[in-house]
């Protein structure tokens, strides 16, 4: 009977045996392909997952580098206010307030509080402060170079260099053309930093150092209460509001024997009567209101506010 056919399907066993084999080797093969599919959707899974890291990664990394140089730069904005504020401390006591404009420098340190997460801007506060106090060097400088020379040669320049230490600079020319009017001198509005004094006048033959004196005094008084207009505004009450009586009041308050006429000799038989300002000699009280004007004034250096 071994090896014989079966009556149920007319094959030898050997063969039915053989036909079952191939099935079992493609459930493996299927099996084997479903689970590389899987380790490989896995591995696709956590190579996203890895590369969505790194980005993040890269993006912090980014993010940080980025506000350690914003934290230099604000290291380098503050380092370069303090500097302009010390160099700005130079200019304690010199009577022009308005000298420094402090102003300007509030408004760098407000801006650089919108721009502190801004690094470009920021740059640029950095840049403003820089060249504000290279302005303020130049300036002390300039004040140095001026009270220490006499440039017109006069007497005018040596009362002003005095009065304004240097701040304030003198000219001999057409003072009249200049100012629009018949004048021994003047201060403009545009620049009160500079007093512009008369050639044509300072050439008359009666013209001597006392009248010369008196004159830059009273130019001075011009310069006052331009650089310092607050508290020349409730000065000029006293005076209705004129501030060439003012001034002709600070001259006479502050320069000693000075008075608005004078007798000039110029020669042992010829002389000048000559009125210098403008006809109103200052009582007491208004001259303690030049006295209390004058302690007002003066630069002092103050913090600066981002506010």
């Amino acid at each position: 009977m071994t090896g014989s056919p079966t009556a149920e399907t007319g094959q030898p066993l050997s063969t039915a045996a053989k036909s079952r084999r191939p099935r079992k080797a493609l459930v493996v093969i299927v099996l084997l392909a479903i689970t590389l599919a899987a380790v490989i959707a896995t591995l696709v899974v956590y190579l996203v997952q890895l590369g969505q890291a790194n980005d993040l990664i890269t993006e912090q990394k980014k993010q940080i580098e980025e506000q350690s140089e914003l934290l230099d730069k604000k290291e380098t904005f503050s380092a370069a206010i303090g500097e302009l504020l010390s160099t700005a401390r130079s200019f304690d006591g010199v009577l022009m307030t308005s000298i420094v404009p402090t102003d300007k420098y509030e408004h760098f340190a407000r801006q650089a509080w919108v721009h502190r997460w801004n690094s470009n801007a920021v740059d640029r506060d950095i840049e403003h402060v820089v060249a504000a106090t290279a302005e303020l060097k130049v300036l002390l400088a300039a004040a140095s170079t001026q009270a220490s020379t006499n440039v017109t040669g006069t007497v005018y320049e040596t009362v002003t260099d005095q009065l304004g230490g240097g701040f304030v600079t003198s000219t001999l020319e057409d003072a009249d053309t200049l100012c629009g009017a018949d004048v021994l001198g003047c201060v403009s509005s545009d620049d009160p930093y500079i007093v512009h004094f008369d050639a044509a006048d300072h050439a008359l033959p009666y013209m001597n150092d006392v009248l010369a004196t008196g004159i830059a005094y009273h130019e001075f008084a011009h310069v006052l209460q331009f650089t310092n207009p607050q508290p020349t505004t409730t000065a000029l009450d006293a005076f209705g509001g004129d501030s060439e009586t003012m001034a002709d009041c600070y001259a006479l308050t502050y320069l000693p024997g000075w008075k608005l006429h004078h007798r000039v000799w110029v020669s042992s038989y010829q002389y000048y009567e000559v009125d210098i300002g403008y006809g109103y000699t200052c009582n007491e009280s208004q001259r303690q209101v030049i006295r209390d004007w004058y302690e007002q004034l003066g630069y002092t250096t103050g913090p600066i506010s981002q506010s």
